[in-house]
């Protein structure tokens, strides 16, 4: 079930330290994933071919009420958790209420860090913290030409 995958951050520390030991590479992945779409999909199909084992981290309602404002998130985040979780390409989800996942990357040390394509390697907000413990920072997707935001917009719009 999607839900197993819905880990707290005891747990997700416990299967990656495991997943590394087995020599497999972590990869770590991150956004609202409000209104999931084909970006989504693509950004996170993208970023677990980069290593073995994909880790997402969803934001909180509370941050993602901060980052786009009133009226968001539409879907709660233990749903968004578990759409995100029941994709193929994604094996751990973890909800974080920080306003960044830079404690959390310090907690994994993915070897990874993947960002979307509205980013570029030197504009990541969390670069320092990934080369800080040897990570690197990669970016992985489609074109950014679908926006969750922009979708809400559009069909709240429509008569």
């Amino acid at each position: 079930m999607a839900t197993d995958r819905v880990v707290d951050r005891s747990e997700l520390e416990l299967r990656v330290a495991e997943a590394r030991t087995d020599g497999r590479r972590i990869v770590f992945a991150n956004g609202c994933f409000d209104v999931l779409h084909v970006g989504h999909v693509r950004y996170l199909e993208a970023a677990k071919a980069l290593g073995n084992v994909l880790v997402v981290a969803v934001n909180s309602d509370e941050q993602v009420r901060k980052q786009k404002g009133a009226g968001r998130p539409l879907m709660p985040q233990d749903q968004r958790a578990e759409i995100v979780a029941a994709l193929d390409a994604v094996d751990f989800v973890i909800i974080f209420e920080e306003p960044t996942v830079a404690e959390l990357l310090l907690a994994l040390k993915p070897d990874i860090h993947a960002k979307g394509t509205d980013y570029t390697e030197d504009t990541v907000p969390e670069r320092d913290v990934v080369r800080s413990y040897g990570g690197r920072v990669a970016i992985a997707g489609d074109p950014k030409e679908h926006s969750s935001s922009e979708m809400i917009e559009k069909v709240s719009s429509e008569p």
